[in-house]
Order: structure tokens, then sequence, then C-alpha cells
């Protein structure tokens, strides 16, 4: 099998669960470094196993085979490139930072790099996929988030949309994943993913819904292609960070799973 030193670059709630998850053990896998700001303020944490380095994003190249992006999308280059220009795997949970970073694409090809975007808090990237292959008609994205995940997007600041005292579901937004990847980077990365597996981020249709009503944020996904039309739409329970569903830190354990696993089910 395959073993892979893995780095984490970024501590916050999703860095710490996948900690935790790679230290209680992933065959093929271990926890070398994990990437933060002040390295001499790392929290104690009573490991399992060996304890990683704690260093600086800017450090940890050398021991690590796979990283993953962790950290806020502004980062995402900085994090990205030593990493794919050495030859080695990037996850990317940043994906709306892709569209302001594509030459990472040509560096990873260049060098034999990899640019992994798991799932994250979306569902069927395997099907839009698998329908790129052949011809894609339309690919169009509703998100309904609560109210407290949207507080703040630059979007909203921009153009003065106050949604703090709403009381019915307000439409905020309709554009590309593209446009809103600007204007709303801590909220619609699971629009990129879908665009960036479908017709890309262009001709995919979004909207974005404020919901004082739900507590959940729920993405509904309808494609139209010559292989197949189908509907998917996910409810997502938040994590400690109300922008960021659960299932984002598990989707990336998956995606490290199929690294090494004797058995990868899915496209």
């Amino acid at each position: 099998m395959t073993h892979y030193r893995v780095g984490i670059a970024g501590f916050g709630a999703i860095g710490k669960s996948l900690a935790q998850a790679l230290d209680a053990g992933i065959p093929g896998l271990t926890l070398t470094a994990i990437g933060v700001r002040e390295p001499a303020k790392a929290p104690a944490i009573d490991w399992q196993h060996d304890a990683p380095r704690f260093t600086t994003i800017d450090d940890m190249v050398d021991d690590c085979d796979v990283v993953i992006e962790c950290a806020p999308a502004a980062l995402l280059h900085r994090i990205a490139a030593p990493f794919l220009r050495a030859g080695k795997k990037v996850i990317v949970l940043s994906s709306g930072a892709l569209l302001q970073n594509e030459d990472l694409i040509p560096l990873a090809a260049e060098h034999g790099g990899q640019i992994i975007v798991p799932s994250g808090a979306i569902l069927g990237l395997d099907a839009l996929t698998a329908a790129a292959e052949n011809t894609i008609h339309s690919v169009t994205m509703i998100t309904r988030k609560p109210v407290r995940g949207l507080l703040g997007a630059p979007f909203l600041v921009e153009q003065g949309i106050d949604i703090a005292g709403i009381t019915e579901p307000k439409l905020i937004f309709k554009g590309s994943p593209r446009e809103a990847a600007i204007g709303f980077p801590a909220n619609l990365n699971v629009a990129v993913s879908v665009s960036l597996a479908g017709i890309g981020p262009d001709r995919t249709t979004l909207e974005i819904w404020a919901d004082p009503d739900i507590d959940r944020n729920t993405h509904r996904v309808e494609v139209d292609a010559d292989s197949a039309s189908f509907t998917m739409e996910i409810r997502n329970i938040p994590s400690e960070n109300p922008k960021t569903g659960r299932i984002t830190a598990l989707s990336v354990l998956s995606a490290l799973r199929k690294l090494t696993g004797p058995l990868r089910v899915g496209t």
C-alpha cells in the first residue's frame, strides 16, 4: 500500500476535525505537519500517535506528500504552489479561489502535481463529471442558507443589502458561480465545485436565498444533459462555523481514503 504523509494548512474547525481523525488512524496515511500562523502558540494536544510538527504554511512541503488546504481562500496560492511545483497533491476546500488562481492548474500539469477538489458540502459531482463526458445543456443550483451564515458577505456589504431582520426567504443573488466566488467567498465553494464538475463557472446558473426559517444549509442542483436529467438536494448540518457544513470535513476524509484504499466506490 502506498503511504502518504499528510499536512493540514489551517487549524480552524475543519482542520482540527481532520487532525483528530487522522491521528485516530487511517491506513496508509500519517499526519506529519500542521501549518498555522504562529507555531510557537500551537495548542497543547494529547495526540494518540506521534505528534505532527506545527509550523508555518510556508514550511510544510518537505514534510508532506499531500496537503489539505483549510485556510482562508486568499492563502490558496501560497499553500498550493510549492506542493504542485514539487509534484505533490493538494486537496482544496476553497474551490472558489481556484477561479482567481487558475495558473495552479497548468502548474500542476507541468510538474506532475494534482489538485483534488472533494465534494465538500455538495452531492452528485460524480454524476456531473460523468455527464460532462458527453453534453450537458444546463446546470442550475439553488442555495438556501440561514441568515447568520450569510451575514457580512462582501456582496451584501457592497450592495447595501440588509438581511439581519428579514422575516421571509429573500433572493439575494442570481448569477454565475464565478461572480458568487467573489461576492460570497466563505459561502459558495460548493457552487464552484458544481460548475467545475459540469459546464463551467460562467454557464452554470446560481441562485442564493437567505432564509430565516431554516437552520441548515440547503443546496438543490438541477441538471439537463443528453445522458440523463437529474435533480439533487442536500440539507447540511452546520459545523462550529455556520458558513460550513459538518459533512465538508467528512468528504475530505473520504477523498483521503480513496488515495490508498483497496476499494474505491464512485467515479
